[in-house]
């Protein structure tokens, strides 16, 4: 019985030995932390443990640009993103060390992005002819140009393919009426004339991003002759 007693008093110790270092993890205003160990128990209850999150107000970051969240984690970090939800749920990361910012952004980024359910097709393929071609008489340019033809974003530009389309808006009227996103002098242009539906549109298409519009931006093939050769300009 002694040789029982103390084994299960081991046992004990070591459960509780595990809890007190789980908490210790959890504790992430400490620099010995790892960035994975607060993807996988802080952020993840917002953005799901692989990046996927479930509610569109939060974004989806699996297989997002690694620059793109280093820049948004630092402007968290810095309180230099001012839109309300970055105040509410982000501001609190003033913590966060370039390290763990790092090790974040690598994390997520290396996940695989999923895509949503295609809505509205009639709304997609506007959002197609936006994405691809942008709103020329508006002064509207094309979303392709900077986020890349598949919606997988380039450097700093973020990756939009499977974005929750709520979430898209939310952040086109960000852009559109105030100055609550640092870096986005560039988006607050591009988006300065879309209408609501615009915004809608082009959130709906990136959501879904159905495949057969991946190479939608590649130009036309030249009209043939009937003969099959080169019909004449």
């Amino acid at each position: 019985m002694n040789k029982l007693a103390q084994f299960i008093s081991l046992g004990m110790l070591l459960v509780g030995s595990g809890c007190h270092d789980l908490e210790r993890s959890r504790a992430v205003d400490n620099p010995a932390v790892s960035g994975k160990t607060i993807a996988l128990q802080v952020c993840s209850n917002c953005h799901g443990a692989n990046g996927v999150s479930v509610s569109p107000t939060f974004p989806k970051l699996a297989g997002q640009r690694r620059e793109y969240l280093v820049d948004q984690l630092t402007d968290f970090k810095n309180h230099a993103r001012t839109d309300p939800n970055a105040k509410r749920f982000m501001w609190g990361f003033t913590h966060l060390s370039e390290a763990q910012i790092d090790e974040l952004a690598t994390y997520f980024s290396s996940q695989h992005a999923v895509l949503g359910e295609p809505g509205d097709p009639a709304l997609i393929h506007k959002g197609k002819a936006i994405f691809t071609a942008g709103l020329p008489d508006k002064g509207v340019a094309a979303c392709v140009s900077c986020h890349g033809q598949h919606g997988e974003g380039k450097d700093t530009f973020p990756g939009l393919a499977g974005q929750h389309a709520d979430y898209i808006v939310k952040q086109l009227m960000v852009f559109q009426r105030t100055e609550d996103r640092p870096r986005g002098a560039i988006m607050k242009a591009v988006c300065a004339n879309m209408s609501d539906e615009d915004m809608r549109a082009v959130a709906a298409f990136v959501e879904a991003f159905p495949p057969e519009t991946e190479a939608s931006a590649s130009p036309p093939a030249e009209p043939q002759a009937p003969d099959g050769s080169q019909a004449n300009q």
